[in-house]
């Protein structure tokens, strides 16, 4: 069927410029998921190309915190951390956490104001704004908190890399615990009182994967471990942390982390807790979105988290926090209301400066052949150029920076999405050291930096250096790792069932993805928003419904609306439960015409 010369079906260039090729798996360890778990050959097949080794079958299958859960102690500071909060709280001191803006700092702060809660006490919650503030801890914010009584603050999903602003908070008598989960240049850590970080030098607890909220939930078994030691729970109950798994789990699918071990069991228990939709935020928000059902990661990751974000990309920033956390039924909807309105607004920004981008790039010849794409235009808000950012690494398959200009201010800021394979960040970073920017750096997929309009095209020309060797070998890489070939026919509910063991989705764990050979292409229709819906046919007599999103303007799209000779057709099984009718459709990932294959 493949082979690193011909490629899966013989596609070495799809329509998306990509190899095409079978996951590679180790056929002992198939035989013995087939043998042992009792699954079917693709199944155990995708099992173990997945890294899922004889020993891991069960408990990939099912995943339990009791099996997986890390001992607290095991990273740096926690126990430290944990002995300063549970002291607090004894001492009735004023504290304030501190949360990043997105879904990951909301549901981190949430988590602890519940706990805090819980042990009778109220915990503010501060975020700074977006656009006014940028992302972290500064001096200012902590002058302010200080001014209104703070003595303590707890940074969430922030403050690992904010030397200088918590140096200033030691200078003015604040202090500061840091629970947070980005990665850390070399052997700078900020002084504060306890940073929790298994990304933090010298950790070795092996969670690097976790999210931030993730690492929250962690610490909140810390202070249930440290406070029971105290006594404070005799003739008390503990706070129950099961109930905020789903907090947890929003977290680490809208932070996009690896699935795998601990946070592979959190995610799956946190989503069925969330399924009981106890959380009165999160099912007010669900209730808005006019959506409904078990949890799933696409509820976390398309339906709720886009909405929580969207305070902080164009709202006011604290909205996605004080609805996680909210225990007031009429405060909730009104927040999921504001946010989902907000969202609504969102859409419209982000569609306008997505076109306009497209425009851009489309008409200036010098992006065609680059080994990345630096796109800048005025008032483009920021909120959404991260977003924008990524839908064009996707239509493009190369490194993209999304630049907005606020001409008034002589500042452009930029937010930067990468191609496997190269390290955006250190481009980044290169650029900021060789003084072409104001700030800037990230990691490797993804980057955000600001920049004086006048150095954009000698920006442009330096990352393009920067990243070209790299992208030759990324671009040579940049292949579809297919798990199995089937008819339209065999695409059935049953089929798509079985896969669903292998849930929850995401990097680590990536979404299984099936090939179909030489089929027809019936009913192409073209949706609002530049979706492509269409019917696929085969010898097998079966008529599979599928949707490519997105995907009118771009070679993909127009072979699908124009195609009258047969395609080979790769994507991802989704429920289709209109009606009742409990079927199953195919979201397109890509086509290949097979006359043009080799």
């Amino acid at each position: 069927m493949t082979d690193g010369a011909t490629g899966y079906l013989g596609v070495t260039r799809s329509l998306t410029g990509r190899l095409w090729r079978q996951r590679p798996a180790d056929d002992d360890v198939v035989r013995h998921h087939q043998l042992h778990l009792g699954l079917s050959e693709i199944l155990a097949r995708a099992l173990a190309a997945r890294g899922v080794t004889e020993a891991l079958g069960e408990t990939y299958l099912n995943p339990t915190l009791k099996a997986l859960f890390p001992d607290p102690s095991s990273f740096m500071d926690m126990d430290r951390a944990a002995e300063i909060l549970v002291d607090a709280v004894v001492r009735d001191r004023p504290m304030v956490v501190f949360a990043d803006y997105d879904v990951d700092g909301a549901s981190s702060a949430a988590q602890l104001v519940r706990w805090m809660r819980a042990m009778g006490k109220t915990l503010p919650i501060y975020v700074p704004d977006r656009i006014t503030e940028g992302y972290g801890p500064s001096p200012p914010a902590f002058r302010r908190l200080k001014a209104e009584g703070a003595e303590l603050v707890i940074t969430v999903d922030c403050g690992a890399a904010a030397q200088d602003a918590i140096a200033y908070a030691v200078e003015i008598g604040l202090e500061v615990v840091v629970i947070d989960h980005h990665l850390m240049r070399g052997d700078e850590v900020p002084p504060a009182l306890a940073l929790v970080n298994p990304n933090r030098p010298g950790d070795q607890s092996g969670q690097g994967n976790l999210a931030a909220a993730g690492v929250t939930f962690v610490l909140l078994a810390a202070l249930n471990r440290e406070a029971r030691k105290r006594g404070l729970f005799d003739g008390k109950a503990e706070p129950d942390l099961r109930a905020w798994l789903d907090l947890a789990a929003m977290g680490a699918v809208c932070d996009v982390t690896e699935l795998t071990g601990f946070n592979r069991a959190l995610t799956t228990q946190g989503l069925k807790v969330m399924s009981s939709w106890g959380n009165i935020g999160l099912k007010a928000l669900l209730d808005v979105a006019k959506s409904q059902g078990p949890a799933t990661t696409f509820h976390a990751g398309f339906v709720l988290g886009p909405r929580i974000n969207a305070g902080g990309r164009i709202g006011r920033a604290d909205l996605g926090a004080r609805l996680l956390s909210t225990e007031d039924p009429a405060e909730a909807a009104d927040l999921a209301a504001e946010l989902d309105a907000l969202n609504a607004s969102r859409k419209d920004v982000e569609r306008d400066v997505l076109d306009a981008a497209v425009a851009r790039i489309e008409t200036e010849s010098n992006f065609g052949d680059a080994p990345m794409i630096l796109v800048a235009g005025d008032d483009w808000h920021p909120g959404v150029i991260g977003i924008v950012a990524g839908r064009l690494r996707e239509r493009y398959r190369k490194p993209v920076l999304v630049v907005g200009i606020d001409r008034a201010a002589d500042v452009g800021k930029g937010s930067g999405r990468s191609q496997p394979g190269v390290n955006l960040g250190r481009a980044v970073q290169a650029a900021y050291e060789a003084g072409l920017l104001m700030a800037g750096g990230g990691h490797a997929m993804a980057a955000g930096l600001s920049v004086k309009p006048a150095i954009i095209p000698e920006l442009r020309d330096f990352l393009c250096r920067q990243v070209a060797d790299e992208s030759v070998i990324a671009t040579a890489a940049d292949a579809l790792e297919i798990d199995a070939l089937i008819t339209s026919r065999g695409a059935d509910r049953p089929l798509l069932n079985a896969f669903q063991r292998m849930a929850p989705f995401g990097p680590g764990n990536p979404e299984p993805l099936f090939a179909m050979a030489d089929v027809r292409v019936e009913r192409p229709m073209a949706l609002r928003g530049g979706h492509v819906r269409v019917t696929l046919t085969d010898s097998s007599g079966g008529k599979l419904k599928a949707m490519a999103w997105r995907a009118e303007e771009t070679d993909l799209g127009r072979a699908l609306m124009g195609a009258s000779n047969a395609l080979h057709v790769v994507g991802k099984l989704k429920p289709d439960d209109w009606q009742g009718r409990q079927g199953v459709e195919l979201e397109i990932e890509d086509v290949a015409d097979p006359r043009r294959v080799g």
